[in-house]
């Protein structure tokens, strides 16, 4: 049984009603082993009000004398630290985290065959993909598994959630990296707030062929956060894909926001809560793209960002070959030195999707990197202190600003939306 809810007014659904609509969820089920797996997103999808739901489901479950394990769903991103936790999930202790291994605690259920990947691409990706899931996912003692988070316009996808939350989030690293891959080399600004991409069409067939048939429930958000309060405009909760599919209709109208013409500068802000690396902070570069001018600037006020990669070997990745375009990145891919960068194809696809390829400038500025690294990835660099006195997040509003008599616009949160330029898109 599908429930669908949207909001009446901008303010969203209540909690009230959220909760309201995830105890009907659970109406009429039986629980014979009283087992049941929560896979929700991690803090740096904090804004898809996925803790509130996590928690709620939690009280609701173990109630009823039921065991509840709860794995956020990290994809390659670092575990949710304690203190993330308690903000995020306030309502369950910390030591029911499971930890996803995207690399050691996967098993592989068969693959997306060669012709279908093809098929898929235009001929851009010819391999086959593996298909692998987080072994719990599998284990028939869960009555039911549930999956909540954000549906939102997203670089690789088009729009996040739904299967990506298996084949990515508690994935394995084959799906992880060829995903990324062709979602690089279909473009990603042909994919961008759109539903039926190349690489949502991967995860599909990846669905339908091999996990369709184990007990997972849907719960997907459309929000937005003005000022980062939370304001769920839709909760979408169902087995099939008629729940994403109808996510994808608001969120279109909630997460995308179209400028009249091409942003001449455009400064973003990086919450330090949130944004800790290039690799999480890039969505500056990913969600505004399509709205940046050519010839452009694009400043990134990043007090919180320490690294590039989320973990060493991208990190040292990242800081190898750098974010230094598309066709560079593919050219350096392709040779026989390159075995490491072959071996990480998320990393080759991350490095594209964080280019401009010189269509208009990035500059980084950080605390905790020094200008000479940020360079060497192939940003500018500028002091933080200086730039957040000239552009103070705490002064802007979201939109257009004049500071020094420029005209620049400003985004407070790059992860809540996507930014295109209507002449463009239109055209």
């Amino acid at each position: 049984m599908d429930i669908f809810k949207t909001a009446t007014t901008d303010a969203g659904l209540s909690n009230d009603e959220i909760a309201s609509a995830l105890a009907q969820s659970l109406e009429g089920r039986t629980f014979t082993n009283k087992k049941v797996l929560i896979i929700p997103p991690d803090f740096t999808r904090y804004h898809s009000n996925a803790g509130f739901i996590t928690c709620v489901y939690w009280k609701l479950l173990t109630a009823r004398g039921i065991q509840v394990d709860v794995m956020p769903a990290l994809g390659t991103h670092v575990p949710v630290s304690e203190s993330q936790w308690k903000i995020m999930f306030p309502d369950i202790p910390y030591d029911k985290m499971i930890v996803h291994g995207w690399r050691t605690d996967v098993v592989k259920l068969g693959e997306v065959p060669a012709e279908a990947v093809t098929k898929i691409s235009d001929g851009l990706w010819k391999e086959p993909v593996s298909v692998e899931v987080n072994r719990r996912i599998m284990d028939e003692t869960y009555d039911l598994i549930i999956s909540p988070g954000q549906v939102v316009p997203h670089e690789v996808i088009g729009m996040a959630n739904h299967a990506k939350n298996l084949f990515v989030g508690v994935g394995g690293s084959d799906m992880i990296n060829k995903s990324h891959m062709i979602g690089a080399v279909c473009g990603m600004e042909k994919a961008m707030g759109r539903d039926h991409t190349p690489v949502r069409q991967l995860f599909d067939y990846a669905f339908e062929h091999f996990v369709a048939q184990r007990p997972i429930l849907w719960v997907l958000t459309v929000n937005t956060a003005p000022g980062g309060k939370i304001h769920s405009h839709g909760l979408f909760i169902g087995e099939g894909r008629n729940c994403l599919t109808e996510a994808v209709k608001l969120a279109q109208v909630k997460n995308i926001d179209y400028v009249e013409h091409g942003i001449k500068k455009c400064v973003v802000y990086l919450d330090p809560s949130e944004f800790t690396s290039t690799w999480l902070g890039n969505k500056s570069v990913y969600r505004t793209r399509m709205a940046m001018a050519d010839g452009g600037e694009l400043i990134v006020l990043a007090p919180g960002v320490h690294q590039f990669g989320e973990d060493k070997a991208v990190d040292g990745l990242i800081r190898k070959y750098g974010y230094k375009g598309r066709l560079h990145t593919l050219e350096v891919f392709n040779q026989p030195e390159s075995e490491d960068l072959r071996a990480n194809m998320g990393a080759a696809a991350h490095l594209i999707h964080g280019s401009s390829d010189g269509r208009f400038s990035i500059t980084y500025c950080v605390k905790n990197i020094t200008k000479e690294e940020v360079e060497g990835v192939g940003f500018k660099a500028a002091d933080y202190d200086e730039m957040a006195a000239k552009y103070d997040p705490a002064k802007l509003k979201y939109g257009y600003n004049v500071v020094d008599g420029e005209e620049i616009y400003f985004i407070p949160n790059p992860a809540l939306g996507l930014w295109i330029n209507r002449e463009k898109f239109q055209g």
